[in-house]
């Protein structure tokens, strides 16, 4: 009976990560929050804090819960007063991207630096949870973003981000697809068949 019973978790638990296994998104949302109002403080301090989370929820809570930690606020005693998510100034464009982290691990806790090249700062964090769960086995509720911020050139640290800053750089065409010149040329069959490896 022992084993039906844990078989059954097991499927229960295979179902809800099945369920959970698309790509998750993280968006960066600016949280405002302050303690509620009383007689003694009717104006208490606001504090303000810049979040990476799949939606306004997850990073509600997680504005809770580095504020506990830090001002010894919590939910039950605060308030919040704006989350509005932060989009990016000029997301076609490539840049540098350093992103400070703390996470925890199975001995302690570590201080990392990481770069990442990518159009937007979201799809940089994204890249960094992609990179921590596959070398470090760290999962998103262990790794806590300390800062991430744009890089310029001149500061990129990383030999996999500096081999791509080079003005002179190439990328070889492996697969070229010949297509004709205008759409009354187009047919369905041809005689000879297409080469693609230049």
């Amino acid at each position: 009976r022992g084993i039906t019973t844990w078989s059954w978790l097991f499927e229960c638990c295979s179902l809800s990560e099945a369920s959970r296994g698309e790509k998750m998104t993280i968006h960066q949302f600016q949280v405002v929050g302050r303690g509620i109002p009383t007689e003694k403080n009717p104006n208490p301090k606001l504090y303000r804090m810049k979040l990476f989370a799949p939606n306004q929820v997850v990073a509600k809570s997680r504005f809770w819960y580095f504020l506990s930690q830090i001002h010894k606020l919590k939910k039950t005693s605060g308030q919040i007063l704006a989350c509005h998510e932060i989009n990016e100034e000029h997301p076609d464009i490539v840049k540098n991207y350093g992103v400070w982290i703390k996470y925890n691990s199975r001995t302690g806790t570590h201080n990392m630096y990481k770069e990442y090249r990518d159009t937007t700062i979201n799809g940089a964090v994204e890249k960094m949870y992609a990179d921590m769960a596959s070398r470090h086995r760290a999962r998103f509720s262990s790794i806590q973003i300390v800062k991430a911020e744009i890089v310029p050139a001149s500061a990129v640290k990383r030999p996999y981000t500096l081999q791509f800053i080079n003005h002179k750089i190439k990328f070889p065409i492996p697969h070229r697809v010949q297509r004709v010149s205008s759409k009354s040329l187009r047919s369905t069959f041809v005689a000879s068949r297409p080469s693609t490896f230049s």
